[in-house]
């Protein structure tokens, strides 16, 4: 049976990352980087493809607590028996050149007989190594994929059944290292690391790093788990950042709508950028800044949703049969086919984006307002198409209200940036009008009179949870009386056991697929910023302290919630999620010190 998806906690170097489950055993790691091939795939399928569990050796279920270090990526695992305790701490070093997955075994009382259980598959679960031994080191090759496993001080290893194990006994004070490290097949080994002075190192980076965060507030040890998490979720050397470590986490347990997160989402630009700059890391927004004027270069009608690590264009989806899927939810996918719509908002998003970069001062870029009078002119050409949406809908284009929103805000951003720059010129008075005739014809299409709200596209009955995102973008003021009535018809009818849906899934095709998904948190941190907006911060601050009880044990969020089952669903560590439990932190607490 498969851990639940809050089981799992992270480790990573910032170019990739692994998670590791309460039992102890890493079930998904992909290297070298984020959308690479998974060498571990446990979480996609069952042991057989691949996963690597460190234990006692008669200990089948969780361990008794585990955490963090504080304010570290560093994670602390521990057993305690009868026989003794034992203590598993395990990272992934900042690279030098290969990533290095390192594990740390100690023994904290008695004495502990320990297992190491490694099962290594590369190509998501698919190949098994050929394994060899070389200077004391196990070796796996197959294909463009080594790894090195070694352990300090070393312990005897052996192969059955494809893979390898270990065995052995540690007392109180103790300590045993494992270290597995990756590179291509076709390069010698690279430099050994020390795991103890990486796992100090380490600590001592983290906390440095963490030190820079200016939220002193209530929850701030939640709010730095988030600043954390979306560090490790960057891609360090391009400055991306993945929507979630993870693919084909379900939105709905033994459902299809199973997608593919690691990659870079242009919808999640302005927020991310938002959060980064509240909580003081300046440095991360400008890299975010940067990988964002390079994706997007080039002819403006190809601004895609989404885009790889590095700003690739091609993300070719397919299936992966031979995976059973997380509980059974089929289709396994990687890629995804959603990078080929269009979705007008993420014109929006873009512009949002670069002016709050123009506004706070950030290292100009010549190119910039080049590339946004670019796609201010395809836009005002072409804003007047449907489109799949900002939820990426299959089920075929419609004039989408929140699209049609983020329009206004490219419109909005323009024409302000050349009112307050001077220097900067482009079509200020076509851009004004476009302006106009986009807010009118929302407020004429996309409003329901009887209802008192805003629709999910021109013609519906249907509800949005984008649309809680008016007031914030400065579509409507807060105390506009469509606005007030907009939030509470979104808490009403798409509300689930306290939190919000992105949008109904009864009754409708909007999305083209079968099935239904759990109550997306980040549209529920939306609601609670749209709540402190229409005067009812203590509403807001309730749903807050329900959304950031629903974390984990070391304070991961997914996607969605199931509150009837009490689980988590979709992708995970989910990045919207946590940069949503940021952004509402700094909007309800910003300022106050925690009691």
């Amino acid at each position: 049976m498969h851990p639940r998806i809050e089981d799992y906690a992270l480790i990573g170097d910032e170019q990739t990352a692994a998670l590791v489950g309460t039992d102890g055993s890493v079930d998904w790691l992909c290297l070298p980087r984020f959308d690479s091939g998974a060498c571990f795939a446990r979480l996609l399928g069952d042991e057989e493809n691949g996963h690597w569990r460190i234990a006692p050796k008669d200990v089948d279920g969780p361990c008794t607590r585990r955490a963090y270090r504080p304010d570290t990526l560093v994670l602390d695992t521990e057993w305690e028996s009868d026989e003794g305790a034992i203590r598993v701490t395990d990272l992934m070093p900042q690279r030098d050149g290969a990533p290095d997955v390192v594990r740390v075994v100690e023994g904290l009382r008695g004495r502990v007989t320990v297992r190491s259980t490694l099962r290594l598959r590369f190509d998501y679960g698919w190949v098994v190594p050929w394994m060899r031994r070389v200077d004391g080191h196990r070796v796996a090759v197959a294909g463009p994929d080594a790894a090195w496993f070694r352990s300090e001080p070393a312990v005897r290893t052996w192969g059955e059944d494809f893979c390898t194990l270990s065995e052995f006994t540690v007392a109180e004070g103790e300590s045993v290292a494992f270290v597995l490290t990756w590179h291509p097949s076709h390069e010698s080994r690279p430099p050994l690391v020390d795991p103890w002075e990486a796992l100090r190192i380490s600590v001592e980076d983290w906390q440095t790093w963490s030190a820079r965060c200016r939220y002193r507030g209530p929850h701030r040890d939640i709010v730095m788990r988030s600043i954390i998490t979306l560090k490790a979720l960057t891609y360090a050397p391009t400055g991306g950042i993945v929507a979630a470590l993870t693919t084909s986490l379900p939105e709905e347990l033994g459902g299809v709508r199973n997608w593919d997160y690691r990659y870079c989402w242009l919808r999640d630009s302005t927020l991310t950028l938002g959060a980064a700059l509240a909580a003081g890391y300046h440095e991360e927004a400008e890299a975010w800044r940067n990988w964002l004027l390079r994706a997007v270069a080039g002819d403006p009608a190809d601004l895609q949703i989404m885009y790889g690590l590095g700003g690739e264009r091609r993300l070719p989806e397919c299936e992966l049969p031979w995976l059973s899927g997380y509980g059974g939810s089929k289709p396994v996918r990687i890629g995804n086919g959603a990078v080929n719509q269009l979705q007008l908002d993420v014109y929006g998003e873009v512009m949002d984006s670069l002016s709050l970069a123009r506004t706070v001062g950030m290292s100009p870029r010549p190119h910039m307002w080049a590339v946004q009078s670019a796609l201010m002119n395809w836009l005002s050409e072409n804003w007047r198409q449907p489109d799949e949406g900002l939820w990426e809908v299959r089920g075929g284009r419609r004039q989408f209200v929140h699209s049609k929103v983020m329009v206004w805000v490219a419109a909005d951003r323009a024409v302000r940036a050349i009112e307050e720059h001077p220097e900067l010129s482009g079509d200020l008075a076509g851009w004004r009008a476009m302006r106009d005739e986009v807010h009118r014809e929302v407020c004429e299409q996309g409003y329901d009179p009887e209802r008192n709200t805003f629709t999910q596209y021109y013609g519906s009955a249907d509800l949005d949870a984008s649309l809680l995102l008016i007031p914030r973008v400065g579509f409507l003021p807060p105390d506009d009386p469509r606005v007030v009535g907009t939030v509470d018809a979104v808490r009403a009818e798409l509300g689930r056991g306290g939190l919000v849906r992105r949008y109904s899934t009864e009754g409708t095709t909007v999305d083209g697929l079968p099935g239904a998904e759990g109550a997306f948190l980040a549209c529920s941190f939306w609601l609670a910023d749209a709540l402190h907006m229409t005067g009812r911060t203590q509403e807001a601050r309730e749903l807050f302290e329900r959304l950031v009880g629903l974390a984990n044990d070391v304070g991961l969020l997914a996607e969605e919630y199931d509150p009837a089952a009490e689980r988590h669903l979709g992708n995970f560590p989910q990045a919207f999620s946590h940069i949503g439990l940021v952004h509402t932190a700094f909007a309800l607490f910003d300022g106050e010190e925690a009691g």
